[in-house]
């Protein structure tokens, strides 16, 4: 029998987009020794596919713009099937998030007074959505990236190695959640490479893998949105709700057939695009 590779983290995160990076800073910050895992390379994350923007009711275009104004917003364009609850606290918490990436790098268009830059978008009722030209998804995920390097370089000083705390393994799946006595125990998957078995013991385990938008033929969704994670946390008797609902982006294109899917992004409505049919 082969030697099993084993590893040992108090949280494994699963997933190194926007989430499951931001979820490995919270987690190392409160002195967590935290390993993250990505079926792909590190950086190819969906995340990098949001155009647009990050909505924060910030005011820095229309003084009017407030928190209230940005939940009633999110709860309307729901059809107040959202969960109340997490919209209110992301209406209250994203300029704070913003801000936080600002300092930690990300670097937003500004307005001609130098605030952060922000744009009008669908569903909203004032200019909210903090961007970087058409590439704001591809900001984030550098300025994550370079958080996690910052805080591994922090970690290389005071214990002689980047990776003691906090360690990336990238091109490995996992195929298994762990459990024992009933509780979560770790995490069983694979080096893609070479097939070569991993376990990875943690009491904790964050699943932040995306969605399942490869379900369609034709998507602007990552070639991994496959439902890996939906898949897991299935198998460990979690609980999935709202499954009707899919992140599928509105507007892509689809002809001709060798940009097919690619995706239009949403600010070209806010820019004042039409979209117009045969008629």
């Amino acid at each position: 029998m082969t030697n099993l590779e084993r590893h040992s983290y108090d949280v494994v995160v699963i997933g190194a987009g926007g989430a499951g990076l931001r979820a490995a800073v919270e987690a190392r910050e409160a002195g967590l020794r935290v390993a993250i895992i990505c079926k792909s390379l590190f950086g190819k994350a969906h995340t990098v596919m949001a155009e647009g923007g990050a909505a924060a009711s910030m005011g820095n275009v229309n003084d009017n713009d407030n928190w209230q104004v940005h939940f009633r917003d999110t709860m309307r364009g729901g059809k107040f099937l959202n969960h109340y609850r997490m919209a209110e606290l992301h209406a209250k918490e994203s300029p704070d998030r913003i801000w936080e990436l600002e300092q930690w790098g990300a670097l937003f268009d500004r307005t001609a007074e130098g605030k952060i830059s922000q744009r009008n978008f669908g569903g909203h009722e004032y200019p909210r959505l903090a961007h970087v030209g058409d590439r704001t998804g591809l900001e984030l995920i550098r300025t994550m990236q370079q958080r996690i390097v910052a805080l591994q370089q922090k970690d290389g000083k005071t214990y002689q190695s980047m990776e003691s705390h906090l360690k990336v393994f990238p091109e490995l799946t996992v195929t298994e959640i762990i459990k024992e006595d009933g509780k979560v125990a770790g995490v069983y998957g694979y080096w893609r490479e070479s097939g070569a078995e991993v376990l990875f013991e943690a009491p904790a385990v964050i699943i932040a893998t995306g969605g399942v938008g490869k379900t369609f033929k034709i998507t602007s969704n990552s070639w991994e949105g496959t439902g890996d994670g939906h898949a897991l946390a299935l198998k460990a008797g979690a609980n999935l709700v709202d499954m009707e609902f899919l992140q599928f982006h509105p507007t892509g294109m689809v002809w001709p057939p060798s940009v097919r899917g690619i995706l239009v992004t949403e600010s070209v409505r806010g820019e004042g695009g039409v979209l117009t049919n045969t008629n």
